[in-house]
């Protein structure tokens, strides 16, 4: 918060934006704690519109995007500064959004500024950005720069003399709370659906697939998303994924020449999977997307659309199992070319009210995995159980039922 005033009064006529991911949220932190800080004699707040006017000509703005959507009101906007509060309660394409709104001619520095706990919704996309690339502390030069600097209680004098009991308060948390907001430990996997999912187990770099295999393209389609996988599988039940489509904002039309110009020329595809409500009417032209695809040349089947048992199906394909050899193999592996799915599968969390399921929140996350549910809900086979052998002490030989 300092440093937004401090960056207000330097650089007169500057415009920054300070985010909470809701409303409510920032009118119990960050406005409170701006009304304490600043000055009367610099600027003004003016309750009606969320936001400070400097003397000097600079705005600070507090806004918030608490639906997916809320980040197109910032569509023609332009700041020197956004600043984040709790950046992984954010969406990773929430966050890229606002990056474009950081622009101007006026010379001043352009920046983005965040602080955050470990946890959230976009725990991996933020750990995957600021925490993994780099050493704490250090300068990340990717064409622009990056910057993480770990603070810890300890780090905070003012709070532990102003509250000496907080530190006992957050050790009485859950360990995974504990670890997280005490800590500041960033290898959480509590919440995860997939927490079997390692990137060293699953993701492969790309390799020859044998013809003989049979090929699936399973889809999941909106307007705001059109995810698409293409997975082979082996004659012993492996399967690779190993072509990924994922754009937005395509109309039927588009998105089957998008699918068509992804696939090799003579590539043989088995099956199309496509999800039960494709094959509903539309009001507005009384057909099916189904219908409207294989206009196009697209032709599918239906996918199973039973949301935990294929979860579960996914789970059986994701779980590493010893091979004749004895290395650990799991019967789903991914292709490393394959971003958007890497990305979103081991983000999905549980659905708090129904552990069973995958949390729907926030939606850019399901979009992949759902094509991939489709495919394993609807392709799975559990391994067929050995037959029992029992040995009967009393005649000295086996008995094979």
């Amino acid at each position: 918060m300092l440093d937004a005033l401090r960056f207000a009064v330097v650089y007169a006529g500057s415009r920054q934006l300070l985010l909470r991911r809701t409303l409510p949220e920032l009118d119990r932190s960050l406005v409170p704690a701006s009304l304490r800080l600043f000055p009367q004699a610099v600027a003004t707040y003016k309750v009606s519109d969320h936001l400070w006017q400097f003397v000097n000509g600079s705005v600070l703005e507090f806004g918030y995007c608490d639906a997916e959507s809320d980040v197109t009101r910032y569509q023609s906007a332009e700041y020197d500064v956004i600043r984040f509060d709790e950046l992984t309660h954010f969406t990773e394409s929430q966050f890229t959004y606002l990056l474009s709104r950081v622009r101007g001619a006026n010379g001043y520095p352009k920046l983005v500024r965040s602080t955050t706990n470990p946890g959230g919704v976009g725990h991996h996309w933020v750990k995957a950005r600021y925490i993994d690339p780099m050493p704490p502390d250090t300068v990340f030069d990717c064409g622009g720069t990056r910057l993480f600097l770990p603070a810890r209680l300890s780090d905070n004098p003012f709070l532990h003399r102003a509250d000496a009991g907080y530190e006992q308060r957050l050790r009485q948390l859950a360990p995974h709370d504990r670890r997280a907001l005490l800590e500041g430990v960033w290898e959480l996997d509590e919440g995860r659906y997939f927490s079997e999912f390692s990137p060293a187990l699953h993701v492969t770099p790309p390799h020859p697939i044998p013809r003989h295999w049979r090929r699936y393209l399973t889809i999941d389609y909106g307007l705001d998303m059109l995810a698409a996988l293409w997975i082979a599988q082996s004659p012993d039940g492996h399967s690779v994924v190993y072509r990924e489509l994922y754009q937005p904002g395509l109309i039927i039309s588009e998105a089957a020449a998008a699918l068509l110009a992804c696939e090799m020329p003579g590539e043989r595809i088995d099956c199309r999977l496509a999800p039960p409500d494709l094959w509903n009417r539309r009001q507005e032209t009384g057909r099916s997307a189904v219908e409207l695809f294989a206009d196009c040349g697209l032709d599918f089947d239906k996918s199973s659309n039973e949301r935990v048992a294929g979860w579960l199906a996914l789970h059986e394909l994701l779980l590493p199992r010893r091979d004749a050899q004895g290395v650990l193999r799991p019967r789903l592996t991914i292709f490393d070319t394959c971003r958007a799915l890497i990305r979103t599968l081991p983000a999905l969390q549980h659905d708090r009210r129904d552990p069973s399921d995958v949390s729907n929140t926030p939606h850019e996350l399901t979009h992949a995995p759902d094509a991939l549910r489709g495919y394993a809900a609807t392709v799975y086979e559990p391994p067929k159980p050995q037959t029992p052998t029992l040995y009967d002490c009393e005649v000295g030989e086996f008995l094979r039922y």
